[in-house]
């Protein structure tokens, strides 16, 4: 039997926000990040994967592994997507409930990078397709090396992220990869970007 790791905990006292990506299909770059958590092993132990991916582009725009699901590791990864981030635009943060995404330390991330919380309305996997959809691609066409340490694994997800963002084209993206659509919105909005700077 195949071994389950539980990378959620939805059970708890912190606020949770509406889901606000019901009726809305993202039309740009950086209008919507999704997040998840998703482990992966070594020899030595379980790790943890926290991506965040832009909604439109599909493109990973923050990553952090590490040996626990803390909020002080998962806010990582949003730390990169923001620092990543080209635009200034209203952006949205969508993930589902876990305790790491509700925590404080991940909210007010959030709020210092006006960036709007979203999250699922409880376990309805679908709600967060999208993030689940990343993690698999990577598990399944990347990560299948199972590598002997932690800074082995940190280094194929490394090299495997700059190949799914630059190089695998995506059915849902006519075959063009996630940084070309990002490129090409990006320049498309050019001249907005520079009115709101």
């Amino acid at each position: 039997l195949k071994s389950y790791t539980k990378t959620t905990h939805s059970k708890h006292w912190l606020k949770k926000h509406p889901n606000l990506l019901r009726d809305l299909v993202p039309s740009r770059m950086e209008e919507v990040f999704v997040s998840d958590i998703t482990y992966v092993r070594s020899r030595e132990r379980t790790h943890y994967l926290s991506l965040v991916t832009d909604a439109f582009s599909r493109k990973i725009m923050g990553y952090h592994l590490s040996d626990d699901m803390s909020a002080g590791n998962v806010v990582k990864a949003l730390q990169m997507a923001i620092k990543n981030r080209k635009t200034t635009w209203p952006l949205i943060h969508h993930s589902d409930r876990g305790l790491q995404y509700c925590s404080a330390l991940y909210q007010e991330k959030l709020t210092s990078g006006q960036i709007k919380p979203s999250m699922t309305d409880g376990y309805d996997c679908y709600q967060n397709a999208l993030a689940e959809r990343i993690n698999g691609i990577l598990k399944q066409e990347f990560l299948l090396e199972i590598c002997n340490t932690g800074k082995e694994l940190e280094k194929l997800i490394k090299e495997s992220i700059n190949i799914f963002n630059q190089e695998r084209p995506h059915l849902s993206l006519n075959m063009k990869t996630p940084n070309e659509i990002h490129q090409k919105t990006e320049e498309e909005n050019l001249p907005r970007l520079i009115l709101l700077t």
